[in-house]
């Protein structure tokens, strides 16, 4: 039957001000406005009896429901009172267009909900936040606005669960999002005989930790009375201490309700043929609840805990709690409807501002303007500033790392974030930049020479051209220059990747800079701000790569020849070391370390103890043959050892301990001086050729880029085309937006003034007025 006639006079204040309301929360949800529309939001784990509790309240069938998961998009509920209508009148809000409701029927309502939960459990992401808006008119309905949310999982433990797992996180995280908005009264649902068990109080006081916009609901009443064995029990689940309940809810205790089985239909396997019957049953059921919690306790029920009993009180309370929200909200919600209304004609402004500076010689100025703000702020970032939130564009060492790549050698460790100064910072810019470079020295300064094994120095002997003696020099050169060579040039290629990062970073950077601080932003110009993107990530990948190149160019070079002026910077070490195979007696005094560095004297002594025979050698130090002492002992002692220096060494392939050690000691000393020139060269390289270019390369190379874009594709450069397209359909939903503010702001102001009006009249008994 339809709606006949209009409402009482009396409810012509309650009709509108619910009117408005709906319409409110539809612009909330359209235009992301933030209006702050009251409603009950139904908050429950799957097999609560959510949805059916939902349908008990507007007091007919129509959702979907069932064990298992029953409801996966959020359904919202507008309902209003009208005693007119003698059957449901239902619209359906359209998904694509909120402007426009389709008139539906109960069956047609339930087959669509039925069809989308079918829907989205074949799709990966199984869950939407988008809501379905159902606009509901009849005599039985509260006047509420009623959010049923999917249930809560709670899915058993180990591997084997993980899908459910993953279920259960994507619900608690859509039920949580809604649960943000402080407007909304939180209808927390618990199928519990214990009130410690706080199953889904859990999630709430996550949200609501006082409990103070939460209603509890224990359902399923019926069930849980015969569990009670004693009265006693009985009086602690009605009345259970605040304590139990970790909060000072909404309403001081519980509500319980108890729902019959059974669904409306004319099948087989339907229970009631009508919703009145539904209703009956409803009604009856909340009797027998009194009448057996009576039989439990002994007692009749007081009239404070009657009025927490059956589906008929909670829908009470919660009609006349969500009134007086919508009472007190009103003229807050008129002065936020002028503050969007004067944002909203402010937007469209700029719109018209915009479609009429689309000529040439404008958009040239703007484009100019905003690449000299650009540089502006890339300078700014790498000089230091405190503008940009770090919490939004910092990044720690370790998010640096995952990002940007890592400083990792070849034996696959990374240095400990620990020793890094500043590593939990997050940092951007400038001090992005130095903390990266320090923690490079850190890294490769502390590098140690790969280890020597016998092989390779065998191996690295060969043979010469010329002779088939060994050459021990050339030995420590040729095994020194590639464990230089394999070690040091991936650190190279980190050093380039993580300040390429770094400095890419400086992009989105600087435009929220621009577009949160100063409004410079080219709100539109999204191609032109790609090409400006676009040179921008270009510059910094050709001069990185063109820095790398002039690193790994001295690194070869270095690598290549032995330089004994350059590898060899800590001679006195290595005389010391050399020193040891004398004894403590004979140090070695001045000599020149000779072919490779190495002293005659020093050699011999270390080589000759290992020969078979045991002849007797003289005493003599080298500080005596440097010094010009004339004896002809000394000068054969010294012939002699020459002698037994070349059977050892240039005659004899067979590496003695000695000469091992000496090989490892030049290897040492040269790997140690190509790491130093390659820390320095490398250092000082990134910041001439990769850090300077950005300073003084960089704005001519865009302004080059633009003004070239300007004399040939003007217009491609804008996309004006498009643009004017983009603009004008911005145009149109603001001026949209604006009619339905407008419209919505007058309804208000006429509620507000009705509710002037009611609280100014004279009371009938005392003839005095309300606001007295």
């Amino acid at each position: 039957m339809e709606c006949g006639g209009e409402p009482p006079a009396v409810d012509h204040d309650k009709w509108r001000l619910y009117e408005a309301y709906n319409e409110l929360h539809g612009l909330a949800q359209e235009f992301d406005t933030p209006f702050d529309a009251p409603a009950v939001l139904v908050v429950g784990h799957q097999t609560d009896g959510k949805s059916a509790l939902v349908e008990a309240l507007m007091g007919f069938q129509f959702n979907h429901v069932g064990g298992g998961t029953k409801t996966r998009r959020p359904i919202t509920l507008h309902m209003k009172y009208d005693p007119d209508c003698e059957a449901p009148i239902c619209h359906l809000v359209s998904d694509d267009d909120p402007t426009v409701a389709h008139q539906k029927s109960l069956h047609e309502i339930q087959a669509f909900i039925e069809a989308e939960n079918l829907r989205l459990e074949s799709e990966s992401s199984q869950f939407s936040a988008k809501e379905i808006t159902i606009r509901v008119e009849y005599k039985y309905c509260p006047n509420l606005t009623i959010i049923d949310t999917p249930g809560l999982i709670a899915p058993a433990p180990g591997g084997k669960n993980r899908v459910l797992q993953g279920q259960a996180r994507a619900v608690e995280s859509l039920v949580r999002a809604k649960m943000q908005h402080k407007e909304f009264i939180i209808l927390c649902l618990e199928d519990c005989s214990d009130w410690s068990n706080a199953t889904t109080r859990r999630v709430v006081m996550q949200i609501d930790p006082e409990l103070s916009r939460t209603v509890i609901v224990s359902t399923k009443l019926d069930t849980k009375i015969p569990q009670f064995a004693r009265s006693s029990d009985v009086e602690v689940f009605l009345l259970p201490p605040s304590c139990a309940l970790d909060g000072i809810i909404l309403g001081d205790s519980p509500f319980f309700t108890s729902v019959p089985s059974g669904r409306v239909g004319s099948g087989h396997d339907s229970v009631y043929k009508t919703n009145d019957e539904f209703k009956e049953a409803i009604a009856l059921r909340e009797k027998e609840d009194v009448t057996l919690l009576e039989e439990k306790l002994c007692r009749p029920l007081a009239e404070k805990e009657k009025v927490r009993i059956g589906v008929s009180k909670l829908r009470t309370f919660l009609e006349e709690l969500l009134q007086k929200r919508y009472m007190d909200s009103v003229p807050l919600i008129i002065s936020l409807l002028d503050k969007e209304y004067r944002s909203t004609t402010r937007k469209l402004n700029e719109i018209d501002q915009e479609l009429s500076n689309l000529d040439e010689v404008t958009l040239k100025e703007k484009g100019r303007a905003f690449h000299d703000l650009f540089l502006t702020k890339l300078s700014l970032l790498l000089k230091g500033t405190v503008v940009a939130p770090p919490d939004k564009f910092g990044e720690t060492l370790q998010d640096e790392r995952i990002n940007g790549g890592a400083f990792v050698g070849t034996n696959g460790h990374q240095f400990p974030q620990k020793l890094i100064p500043n590593a939990g910072m997050r940092l951007y810019g400038g001090a992005q930049y130095h903390r990266a470079m320090a923690e490079f020295r850190f890294v490769v300064g502390g590098v140690k020479c790969p280890p020597i094994t016998r092989e390779e120095i065998v191996n690295a002997c060969g043979v010469e051209d010329i002779h088939d003696g060994a050459n021990y020099s050339r030995t420590a050169c040729v095994i020194a220059v590639a464990k230089a060579r394999d070690t040091f040039e991936p650190y190279l290629h980190q050093l380039g990747s993580r300040l390429l990062h770094i400095l890419k970073r400086l992009l989105p950077i600087s435009v929220y800079l621009l577009q949160q601080k100063d409004g410079e932003y080219l709100s539109g110009h999204q191609v032109f701000l790609n090409r400006v993107s676009s040179a921008f990530n270009n510059f910094a990948e050709s001069t990185e790569k063109a820095c790398r190149e002039k690193c790994m160019e001295d690194l070869v070079s270095t690598t290549r020849y032995v330089s004994w002026s350059l590898h060899n910077k800590n001679r006195s070490g290595l005389r010391h070391f050399l020193d040891s195979f004398c004894g403590s007696d004979q140090p070695i005094m001045g000599g020149n370390l000779g072919s490779g560095g190495l002293s005659q004297d020093s050699t011999f002594r270390s080589l000759s103890n290992e020969r078979q025979d045991n002849k007797p050698r003289p005493d003599v130090k080298l500080s005596q043959l440097a010094s010009g002492v004339d004896s002809s002992s000394c000068i054969q002692g010294t012939e002699a050892r020459l002698v037994d220096l070349l059977d050892c060494t240039l005659w004899n392939r067979r590496l003695a301990p000695s000469s091992e050690r000496i090989v490892h000691a030049l290897v040492q000393q040269i790997f140690h001086g190509i790491r130093e020139y390659f820390l320095a060269s490398a250092e000082l390289k990134f910041n001439c050729f990769l850090l300077m270019p950005v300073v003084d390369k960089l704005p001519v190379l865009l302004r080059e880029d633009l003004e070239s874009a300007f004399e040939s594709e003007l217009d491609t450069v804008f996309d004006i085309t498009n643009l004017v397209h983009s603009l004008s359909q911005r145009k149109r939903d603001a001026e949209v937006e604006l009619r339905r503010i407008k419209k919505l702001k007058e309804k208000f102001r006429v509620v507000h003034q009705q509710l002037i009006l009611q609280q100014s009249k004279p009371d009938i008994k005392t003839g005095e007025s309300d606001t007295k």
